[in-house]
C-alpha cells in the first residue's frame, strides 16, 4: 500500500512543513507505506499529473493553501480518470472551514482531514493498512461525505518529531520550523484567530533541533510561530541560544508583534550578529477605528519606538506590513497609514491586499463592511465601502512602485533625496505609478538596469535643476550593489586622462601599503583594479543627512574638492547587500 502525500509549492526554494510533519508523525510505523512528493505552481499541471500517475498510489493526500488551489483543483478534475482506484485526500487551511462545498464540487474526493492532521493521519494510516477503509466515520478530525467525524483534540506540541532528519532534500531551500501554536490575537482577518491557545514545544527539544540547524550550516530558517514573541520567556530563551551557539551563517526569520518587545528582548536583538535574525512585523493600519474593526489591538507609539532602537544597531533586518482595503480604511486613510510606517524606515515596506479566507471571522462581515472580493483565489479585496475598485488598481500601481524603488534595496540613497520634492512619500509614489502609466512602463516592464534612468528622468521633471545631483546619487547606488562591467549613459564620462592616472597611483601605492585593502593582500595591484571600483564625486552622495541639509539651498553646494570612493566588494553589509565603501 502507499499513501502519496503531495505539496504544490509557490517557489523551488520553499518546502510544505505540514506534509513533513505528517510523515514524521505516522513514521515510526508506517514509513514503508508512505512516500512525499513536492511539485511549485510553476509546473505544467499535465507534468504533475504524468509524474502522479507514474507513482500508482493507493491513496493521495493534497496539502491545500490559497496559492496553490487553483493548481490543486486541476490536478483533481483529471486524477481520478487516470487512477480510478486512487483514494484522494485533501487538507489544509484552504479546505478545513468549508468541507462540505468542497466535496460537493468534487464528488472523486474521499474525504478531507480537518485541523491539525498529524493523529488524524496516522490513524487513518493505520486503516488503510490494515484495509480497513469502508466505514471512517469512528476516526476523529474528518469530513466526509456522510458528514463530520467528532472533533479531535489539539495536539501536544513536544509529542511531535522533529521534521529533519537530514539536508539532502532541502538544498538551496528555505526549512521551516515551529515552536509553538496557536496565536492570543483576534485579527479577523486572519485564520490564526481561530486557534486561541498558545502552545509552547519543550524548550530542549526546541534547542537539539536548532543544534541541527546550526550544525549543518542551513542558510535560512523561518519560524512559522503566528506571534513568536508572544510569550516572553519563550522568545528569550531561543534568542539567547542563537546568540550563544551562532554558526556565522544561518538566518533565523520570526513574525513578531513588535509592541510588546520589552527593553530585554531589545538588548538581546542587539547583540545578534547583523544578518543573524530577521523580523516580520504586521502593522496593517495606523487607523484607530479600522484596528478596532478588525480586533487588532497594539500600541502604535511603542511599535515606532521599537522599530527605531532594532534599527539603530543595524544589525536585524525588519520588514513591516500593512493591508489595504480593511474596514474604514479609505484611499486618504491608507495614505496616513503608508506615510506613518514609511517613517520608520523598514528595510521592506510589504503594502498587501486584504484576503477574505473562509473561516476568517470577517468573511461573516463582508455585507456589512460592503467588501466584494474575487471568487477565486487569492480571494483578494475588490472594493468596500470605503475604497472604490479604480483605487485600489490605483494602490497597487503603487505597491509595484514602492516593490521596484524601495523593497529592491536598490536606491537607498537617492530614495530620500527625492523625496524632499514631495508632499509625503506615498505621494512620491503614487507619482511614480502615474509617470509608469504614462510612458507605457506597466505594459512594458523595464529591465533593472533601466529604471535608474527611468528615476533620473522622473526627477528631472518633479524636483528640476538637479540632474548632476541625481546623477551622482544614482551612481553612487549602482556601485554599492556590483561592479559594473558596463556603464549607463547618464553617469560621468571616466576616459579622461585624469582620472584613469589617479586610478593607476592609487592601485599601484595600495599593492605596497595595503592602506584600504588589507584584507586583499593576496592579489596584485592589477586585480584590485577589477575586483573594486574607483568613483570621483562632487556631492555628499554618501552622506544623506549633509545632502538633505544642502538641499535647501538655492544652488546646492559642490565638495570643496573632488572626493573619490573606494568600493569594496569582498565585504558586504549582510542587511543591504552593499559594498563596502571608504573615502579616499
Amino acid at each position: 500500500m502507499k499513501f502519496l502525500l503531495v505539496a504544490v509549492n509557490a517557489k523551488y526554494i520553499h518546502s510544505n512543513p505540514a506534509i513533513y510533519s505528517l510523515y514524521a508523525y505516522a513514521k515510526d510505523r508506517y514509513e514503508q507505506e508512505m512516500e512525499i512528493a513536492e511539485y511549485t505552481i510553476n509546473q505544467r499541471a499535465e507534468d504533475i499529473l504524468a509524474q502522479l500517475y507514474e507513482k500508482k498510489p493507493d491513496a493521495v493526500g493534497f496539502s491545500c493553501y490559497i496559492w496553490n488551489w487553483n493548481m490543486v483543483c486541476e490536478l483533481l478534475e483529471n486524477l481520478s480518470k487516470v487512477l480510478p482506484d486512487t483514494d484522494i485526500w485533501l487538507g489544509g487551511p484552504q479546505v478545513s472551514y468549508n468541507a462540505p462545498q468542497i466535496l460537493a464540487e468534487f464528488p472523486n474526493i474521499k474525504g478531507i482531514m480537518i485541523g491539525e492532521g498529524e493523529e488524524t493521519f496516522r490513524e487513518l494510516m493505520g486503516r488503510y493498512t490494515e484495509q480497513r477503509t469502508e466505514d471512517l466515520s469512528d476516526v476523529a478530525g474528518l469530513c466526509l461525505r456522510t458528514g463530520f467525524t467528532a472533533g479531535r483534540e489539539i495536539t501536544d506540541l513536544s509529542r511531535l518529531p522533529f521534521l529533519y532528519q537530514n539536508t539532502d532534500t532541502f538544498a538551496n531551500r528555505i526549512l521551516y520550523y515551529e515552536s509553538s501554536r496557536g496565536c492570543p490575537y483576534r485579527c479577523s482577518y486572519c485564520l490564526s484567530s481561530i486557534d486561541k491557545k498558545v502552545r509552547l514545544r519543550d524548550m530542549e527539544l526546541v534547542k537539539r533541533e536548532l543544534d541541527f540547524f546550526l550544525k549543518n550550516r542551513v542558510k535560512q530558517v523561518k519560524f512559522v510561530d503566528r506571534t513568536f514573541n508572544c510569550v516572553h520567556e519563550h522568545a528569550m530563551a531561543i534568542w539567547q541560544y542563537l546568540y550563544e551557539n551562532d554558526n556565522g551563517i544561518t538566518n533565523f526569520h520570526f513574525e513578531i508583534s513588535a509592541d510588546i518587545i520589552n527593553e530585554e528582548e531589545i538588548a538581546l536583538l542587539g547583540k545578534l550578529r547583523p544578518g543573524q535574525v530577521q523580523l516580520e512585523i504586521g502593522v496593517q493600519s495606523v487607523n484607530e477605528q479600522t484596528l478596532a474593526a478588525i480586533n487588532r489591538r497594539m500600541n502604535l507609539e511603542r511599535l515606532e519606538k521599537v522599530v527605531a532602537a532594532i534599527r539603530k544597531n543595524r544589525n536585524i533586518h525588519q520588514h513591516l506590513d500593512l493591508i489595504a482595503g480593511l474596514p474604514y480604511e479609505d484611499y486618504e486613510s491608507f495614505r496616513v497609514s503608508f506615510d506613518r510606517v514609511y517613517a520608520m524606515r523598514p528595510d521592506q515596506l510589504q503594502l498587501g491586499f486584504l484576503k477574505v479566507l473562509s473561516g476568517a471571522p470577517i468573511s461573516l462581515q463582508t455585507e456589512e463592511y460592503g467588501i466584494a472580493y474575487t471568487e477565486q483565489p487569492p480571494y483578494e479585496v475588490l472594493y468596500t465601502r470605503w475604497l472604490s475598485f479604480a483605487e485600489v488598481i490605483r494602490l497597487k500601481k503603487v505597491e509595484e512602485m514602492v516593490e521596484e524603488y524601495y523593497n529592491s534595496c536598490q536606491f537607498g540613497h537617492v530614495l530620500p533625496f527625492l523625496e524632499g520634492a514631495f508632499s509625503s512619500p506615498f505621494t512620491m509614489f503614487e507619482t511614480m505609478a502615474e509617470y509608469y502609466e504614462e510612458k507605457g512602463y506597466y505594459l512594458n516592464s523595464p529591465a533593472r538596469a533601466y529604471r535608474y534612468e527611468i528615476l533620473l528622468d522622473f526627477a528631472e521633471r518633479y524636483d528640476p535643476g538637479k540632474r548632476d545631483v541625481y546623477i551622482e546619487l544614482l551612481t553612487y547606488d549602482l556601485y554599492l550593489r556590483e561592479n559594473l562591467k558596463s556603464r549607463p549613459a547618464f553617469c560621468r564620462d571616466l576616459t579622461e586622462e585624469g582620472y584613469k592616472s589617479y586610478r593607476r597611483a592609487f592601485y599601484k601605492e595600495e599593492e605596497k601599503t595595503r592602506r584600504y585593502l588589507p584584507s586583499l593582500r593576496e592579489y596584485d595591484g592589477r586585480q584590485l583594479s577589477g575586483m573594486t571600483h574607483l568613483e570621483p564625486f562632487v556631492y555628499p552622495v554618501w552622506d544623506t543627512a549633509e545632502l538633505l541639509r544642502r538641499r535647501t539651498e538655492p544652488q546646492i553646494a559642490k565638495n570643496p574638492k573632488e572626493q573619490y570612493i573606494l568600493f569594496d566588494y569582498s565585504e558586504r553589509d549582510p542587511l543591504s547587500g552593499e559594498g563596502r565603501t571608504q573615502i579616499l
